[in-house]
């Protein structure tokens, strides 16, 4: 039976992975690849956003369809996968909510003038407040997409001031004058990698938008978060190339605080405090709220208390920022690992595509197959690279 349309439910769990994209991260990468590549970064961008939406197809449909988290998919595949699974992507979420919430005290910090500690303590505050609610669910998804609209505003305002050359920008996405590979699967990784591809597909689940019939939903929620981190890249990208093309210097300190300066003056670096704040709580929240939704496959008391335990997610990333700083070792580390996760997780799910005993009588697009089969070769390849990369600089 279709399940009831419930347009604020698709656009919440589009928003949750859109918003958990757009994090500290994700935001510095844009700027500084804008740098390096000029124009030619809007290729990129476009091939991208086509492979993003090929990979989060293929793992949101098989969530639906199998009416299963990840971990129970991962388990039905081989037996103890999906605690494999989980540990990296619970590792991998709590490394990198250390770094939302240090970003988003960064974000108070540029707005209000506060120590970058205690706005990581308030950013703690307003996200844990969001899990007291009753309904914490439909708040989330008010949240996530009040805050998302919020961040395409402001910068769609910094790139028109930085008046960004848009012909030329559109002709190089198409004809780019250099290529760089490496930033593209850095791209799908920021923002279909690690937990966050998987924020919105259980969300769907726990909101009961799921089977076959459900489908025609899952494909309209999963386009629209890819279309809302689009949007926010694309704009991102427009700003900083207004910026570069006036010949201005970007402060490598802070790149994306000083596109925002470098367009709108002093106004401009407020409203970096905004979209900087507003990316980094978004992100805290997803990510706390999609590692625990890996653990729930394992227990029935964290599906009975699972709030409180993404409350204590919160409180144990503020903690560690606060009392230890950003802990590089553990954040290079859980940064190899997540590379690690997509190839995992993609070519799982595109095996129990094709497993009776967990799709039924479904048939996944052989294309969206061909593209995710190609996705993983390329991840696992440049993921095994990095990972020995940064092993190596750990011990250096």
């Amino acid at each position: 039976m279709k399940p009831p349309r419930n347009l604020g439910v698709l656009l919440g769990a589009g928003f949750l992975m859109a918003t958990s994209a757009v994090g500290p991260g994700f935001l510095t990468q844009t700027t500084v690849f804008t740098e390096s590549l000029g124009a030619s970064f809007g290729f990129v961008i476009l091939a991208s956003i086509l492979v993003d939406l090929g990979v989060q197809l293929n793992i949101w449909r098989v969530i639906a369809v199998a009416e299963k988290r990840a971990p129970d998919i991962a388990n039905a595949v081989l037996p103890g996968l999906g605690g494999f699974i989980s540990f990296l992507i619970v590792l991998g979420g709590l490394a990198f909510n250390i770094g939302n919430v240090a970003g988003a005290g960064l974000g108070l910090q540029a707005l209000t003038g506060l120590s970058v500690e205690t706005g990581a303590v308030v950013t703690a505050a307003f996200a844990i407040a969001i899990f007291l609610v009753k309904e914490a669910g439909k708040a989330m998804d008010r949240f996530a997409q009040l805050m998302g609209l919020l961040m395409i505003g402001i910068i769609i305002y910094v790139a028109l001031t930085s008046a960004p050359p848009v012909a030329e920008a559109m002709v190089r996405t198409f004809a780019p004058t250099k290529i760089d590979f490496m930033a593209i699967i850095t791209l799908v990784g920021g923002t279909v990698g690690g937990y966050i591809t998987f924020s919105g597909g259980h969300r769907l689940l726990d909101a009961g938008v799921k089977g076959q019939a459900a489908l025609g939903q899952v494909t309209s929620s999963a386009a629209a978060g890819i279309t809302v981190a689009s949007i926010v890249r694309i704009f991102l990208f427009l700003a900083s190339l207004g910026v570069v093309s006036q010949g201005l210097k970007i402060d490598a300190a802070n790149p994306p605080a000083s596109v925002f300066r470098l367009a709108a003056g002093e106004l401009g670096y407020k409203l970096f405090g905004v979209v900087m704040f507003s990316a980094a709580i978004t992100s805290v929240i997803g990510s706390a709220y999609t590692s625990v939704s890996f653990l729930k496959s394992f227990s029935q008391k964290v599906a009975q208390y699972e709030n409180w335990i993404i409350i204590g997610f919160i409180i144990l990333s503020t903690l560690i920022f606060v009392t230890i700083g950003k802990p590089v070792s553990l954040l290079i580390l859980a940064g190899a690992l997540n590379g690690f996760i997509l190839p995992i997780t993609l070519a799982t799910m595109l095996v129990a595509a094709y497993r009776r005993n967990i799709v039924g009588e479904y048939r996944h697009p052989v294309g969206l197959a061909i593209l995710g089969g190609v996705m993983v070769l390329v991840m696992t390849v440049l993921s095994a690279k990095v990972f020995t990369e940064q092993l190596a600089s750990l011990f250096a």
